[in-house]
């Protein structure tokens, strides 16, 4: 009978990668904290009404990508594609925007889409999501890109480059939506099919369409920052002068929209060159009307979502690690010793001491190269001399030295030298 495999697209976190992904978890934790952040956990699973409403039902997602069922009853539900709409859902249901005017929320967990499997894209990915509620200060959006680089700095990603833009508000837009359709009615046969279908509901997703030849024909389009009002220009102003007083390097990306409808205003990408063509790690910006949309109050909100995936295959070497080893293996020869050892090891599990045993009564030679594999700095010898004279022999794995410990003092000892 074959084994049963994986489903397409989706991938095992195996240990040692598991324990990376742990401590980029962290890292981020603790940076999301000094800039005030709290932690929310979210379904995976939510009514499919609020990513239809939420993120669009011309987006590709909506259109193409979300994993939707049918339950027992007549509910349409859905594998949540993103994170956002989730945050806001719980944060409109429990009432949170009258426990705090501002709210900085941030939640780490799995996505489903099912889009094409390729390299660093599964169909089960996950994604570090920050949202930020109740203010439209500019000071806000710039401050959340402070903290996102400053996240990737700190994980030895340098080489960023941060684009920012101006998507305007819904007056803005309706303009500047009018000038595209115009723009694009002499070259729409050239138009893929998704950006021909979506020209007079959705025109600005040409801007975002991944098809070169849509990428050409947009090429010389008209630039969203030369019709946004006066009261989005100073906001974007805002924006960049607080970028700049942190002396943040960015880049304004007149061509940059964004895959989703919610976008108003600022957005900004966190793209790394030598990525190739797919090189954003980073999305996001600001949703001013979202919450509202979903049945909340007219408040403001930003937010990111960073790809876990493509994060963590871009670590540098010196930021990834091996589980940590135990601090002591006990090799134990014959009955009586593995009784001794299993009492002694996990003793001092219990007191914070890592400590591995061997349980297959195994050879000497191969509980070493056990205990030398695990990376172990010392190991005991138990056998039955060492029971009755009540000495165990400890051995140095670096220093290839080995002394004589007494069997009631072994805790003790074992304790003092890992302080």
């Amino acid at each position: 009978m074959d084994a049963i495999t994986v489903v397409k697209g989706f991938k095992d976190i195996l240990p040692e990668e598991a324990f990376n992904w742990q401590r980029v978890e962290q890292f981020a934790r603790t940076i999301f904290a000094d800039f005030g952040f709290k932690e929310i956990r979210v379904p995976i699973l939510e009514k499919t009404e609020l990513f239809t409403r939420g993120i669009g039902d011309t987006t590709d997602i909506v259109e193409k990508e979300m994993y939707t069922f049918s339950d027992r009853g007549t509910e349409s539900l859905t594998l949540r594609p993103e994170a956002t709409a989730s945050v806001l859902r719980a944060y409109i249901e429990h009432n949170l925007f009258s426990q705090n005017a501002v709210l900085r929320l941030f939640t780490i967990g799995p996505m489903f889409r099912r889009e094409r499997p390729q390299k660093g894209r599964y169909r089960q990915f996950h994604q570090i999501d920050v949202e930020v509620l109740g203010s439209d200060d500019p000071r806000i959006d710039a401050e959340l890109m402070i903290m996102l680089v400053r996240f990737l700095n700190g994980l030895g990603l340098d080489n960023l480059n941060l684009d920012i833009n101006s998507l305007g508000c819904s007056a803005c837009r309706s303009t500047f939506r009018e000038k595209v359709i115009a723009f694009l009615k002499d070259t729409q046969d050239d138009l893929c099919e998704d950006c021909r279908r979506r020209l007079h509901t959705n025109p600005l997703r040409v801007f975002d369409c991944k098809n070169e030849t849509c990428g050409q024909i947009i090429k010389d389009a008209p630039s969203i920052l030369d019709f946004i009002c006066d009261d989005c220009r100073n906001h974007f102003e805002k924006v960049r002068s607080s970028l700049e007083s942190f002396e943040l390097p960015y880049r304004i990306n007149h061509r940059m929209v964004r895959g989703l409808d919610y976008y108003t205003r600022t957005t900004f990408e966190v793209t790394i060159p030598q990525m190739g063509s797919q090189n954003a790690v980073v999305g996001g910006g600001r949703y001013d009307g979202l919450v509202r949309d979903l049945g909340g109050p007219d408040i403001s909100g930003i937010g990111f979502a960073i790809g876990f995936e493509r994060l963590m295959a871009l670590l540098p070497p010196e930021q990834t690690a091996v589980p940590p080893a135990p601090a002591l293996f006990i090799a134990a020869l014959g009955n009586q010793a593995r009784e001794v050892a299993f009492r002694l090891c996990n003793r001092l599990r219990l007191k914070g001491i890592p400590t591995e045993m061997d349980y297959e009564g195994k050879s000497l030679k191969s509980q070493m190269k056990k205990a030398d594999k695990l990376g172990s700095r010392y190991v005991l010898i138990l056998g039955d001399r060492e029971i009755e004279t009540g000495q165990g022999e400890l051995r140095d794995m670096r220093s290839s030295t080995q002394q004589a410990v007494p069997l009631d003092q072994v805790e003790n000892h074992i304790i003092q030298l890992e302080k």
